[in-house]
């Protein structure tokens, strides 16, 4: 018993430790499970004999993973995605599996054993990458579309792949699990194929029956108990039986579990199953990487090592050719191309699975998964220096070259808006909806080409270069709206507006609290942070919600309005940006005497009483 414990306390202490390190400095959490498992096996020995006793049961998690992306595959979606899911996923699938197979034979594997490293190769790190895109604000991308849709059919594909891995195991191989094993747990070994063939698909009929017409009574029948343990229960109950079933007919549990989680995807209970689900698959998926790094052979790694890293650049070499060319058929241009190509080149987290499987299976031989395992563990650790190779090479070359000359500004009007996004057009449309003409500028040359098509005219050009401020006439403007997201480009227009013309009114957007204090700093008064009345709405009907009458509900969001901005305004006086605001004991000192000077003035107001305060100038900081 204190074996288990200690060996217990030992995994979950270096998960703990490893996967925040490793998602802070951009590696992601699946690196961070398998180097936790480096660290307590082949570096510091904490584990030993117990680690493939250990893989067995982790190998759960995958079997909840694939049970709960079969409940997300919502078939509305999937016909939404079609086109890119079956066309740039299938593709890449099927010309990367046959690409790196045709080279595997090459260099002189069986046709069996090159088919069966394809597979393994050709999926992608569904987690690193949707993680880093987004961080990246690039999942919106084409690009980051394209790869999405790629990612979401390699999803599904591991379950085919899955069934299909079996047919290219070898004789040799197999003989040699059996005789390992002694035993098996096939409960149709030796059954005659008509047999077998009648009982398998009357197991997967009754996994589609029973999703269809008995799961919805029994899950009613259980969540009128309100007892959410027995819930959680009953769920990992149907996971395993499932799981169960599959393997006693020699049938990969994975593929029952997908199976009738794509048959529950629409039933009315599929968020609350996978609410209770998803800290098990989670906790057993890391388990299942901390295993497969704790089993890395390192003196392998050492022995040849460049046999291996030829090995993961060779396939990475290979998988961008052929996503390259996919993007370039799809017509996705050539930054997007890049990005498509770079992100989905290395190889995934579901390589360790299917490696895994392999070996158990008699499909690959030890010396040729381990590696492979480390071929993939490498490529997986290259992903993020992919990243910074297109931000730092790629996308400044492709600025470089797509570079639009600077529009040649015709007018000089009274308002002049630099930046036309989502905030930039609902100003310049008010304004022109009551007869006023603004020269409006942006740097996006689609969204300038795009707007042009609607009768709105906007000039490209980069708002930040004072030579073309003054082109588009800020000498003789009577008022400099900043609508741009970038917070340091606003900042240095703000600066160089206030500086060169200090009678020119500026109204400025600002991203949050400090930026409004750098703004400030800046010379600018009239900032408006751009969620701050959206956020005052929401509170007034949070306190009509809870029962107060809506004019007064409307009244004490008024005040509180005026207040926060009157106390944003001390606040910017008081800032400095050498300090960190939350070292800054002087602003610390006035914000606690503001916050409680304004709640005694909205307990007054609360009361029915009156307060004797009034906005001041000073509050136009603010909003």
């Amino acid at each position: 018993m204190t074996s288990l414990l200690t060996s217990a306390f030992i995994y979950l202490f270096a998960a703990v430790v490893a996967v925040p390190v490793s998602k802070r400095l951009g590696l992601g959490s699946v690196l961070g499970y398998l180097l936790a498992g480096v660290a307590i096996g082949p570096i510091l020995g904490l584990v030993g004999q117990e680690t493939e006793r250990v893989q067995h049961v982790a190998e759960f998690g995958v079997v909840m993973m694939l049970f709960l992306i079969g409940l997300e595959l919502d078939p509305k979606m999937l016909w939404a995605l079609r086109t890119k899911l079956l066309g740039l996923g299938g593709l890449q699938v099927i010309l990367s599996i046959g690409a790196i197979a045709g080279v595997a034979h090459l260099l002189n594997f069986s046709w069996e054993m090159s088919i069966a490293i394809g597979c393994v190769l050709a999926v992608s790190s569904t987690a690193i990458v949707l993680q880093t895109l987004g961080e990246k604000h690039l999942l919106n991308s084409p690009g980051g579309q394209s790869s999405f849709s790629v990612l979401l059919f390699q999803d599904i594909a591991i379950i085919p792949i899955l069934a299909f891995l079996p047919m290219l195991a070898s004789p040799e191989l197999i003989d040699s699990l059996h005789s390992a094993e002694q035993h098996s747990d096939n409960l149709l070994d030796g059954v005659n194929n008509y047999v077998k063939t009648l009982i398998t698909f009357s197991v997967i009929g009754s996994i589609i029956f029973g999703g269809y017409f008995l799961a919805r009574p029994i899950f009613r029948y259980i969540a009128a108990s309100r007892t959410r343990e027995i819930f959680t229960a009953f769920a990992l109950a149907l996971v395993i039986g499932i799981a169960a079933m599959m393997s006693a007919i020699g049938l990969s549990p994975a593929l029952g579990t997908f199976l009738a989680g794509v048959v529950l995807a629409n039933s009315e209970y599929r968020h609350e199953l996978e609410s209770n689900l998803e800290p098990f698959k989670g906790l057993l998926l890391g388990l299942f990487f901390i295993t497969v790094g704790a089993d890395i052979n390192f003196s392998l790694l050492f022995n040849d090592f460049t046999v291996i890293l030829g090995i993961t650049l060779l396939f990475i070499l290979i998988k961008a050719i052929v996503l390259w060319g996919m993007g370039l058929i799809f017509r996705l241009d050539r930054l997007n191309r890049n990005l498509f190509a770079l992100s989905l080149a290395p190889a995934g987290e579901f390589g360790f699975v299917l490696l895994s499987f392999s070996q158990q299976n008699g499909i690959l031989p030890r010396e040729i998964t381990d590696k492979l395992l480390l071929a993939v563990a490498i490529s997986m650790l290259l992903t993020p220096f992919l990243f910074i190779a297109y931000d730092k090479l790629i996308v400044p070359r492709a600025s470089h070259q797509q570079q639009r000359e600077n529009d040649t500004i015709e007018d000089q009007n009274d308002v002049l808006i630099i930046g036309h996004g989502r905030y930039g057009q609902i100003i310049s449309g008010m304004l022109m909806s009551c007869g006023y003409k603004p020269t409006v500028i942006d740097y996006d040359a689609t969204l300038v080409e795009g707007l042009s098509r609607f009768g709105l005219k906007t000039y490209f050009g980069d708002g930040s270069r004072y030579d073309l401020l003054e082109t588009a006439g800020i000498a003789k403007a009577k008022l400099l709206v900043i609508a741009l997201d970038d917070k340091e480009q606003a900042i240095q227009i703000a600066h160089f507006a206030h500086h060169f013309y200090p009678n020119l009114p500026i109204i400025t957007r600002a991203y949050d609290r400090l930026h409004v204090y750098d703004l400030y700093r800046a010379g600018a008064r009239n900032i408006v942070r751009e969620t701050f009345d959206s956020a005052i709405r929401s509170g007034r009907l949070a306190l009509e919600q809870l029962g107060m009458d809506k004019e007064k509900a409307k009244q004490i969001a008024e005040f509180y309005y005026h207040r926060d901005r009157h106390g944003l305004a001390e606040m910017a006086s008081l800032y400095d940006p050498e300090i960190s605001v939350f070292s800054n004991e002087r602003m610390i000192a006035r914000a606690k005497e503001l916050e409680q000077e304004t709640k005694s003035m909205m307990l007054t107001l609360l009361a029915g009483g009156k307060v004797d305060w009034q906005p001041g100038e000073e509050n136009r900081s603010g909003e």
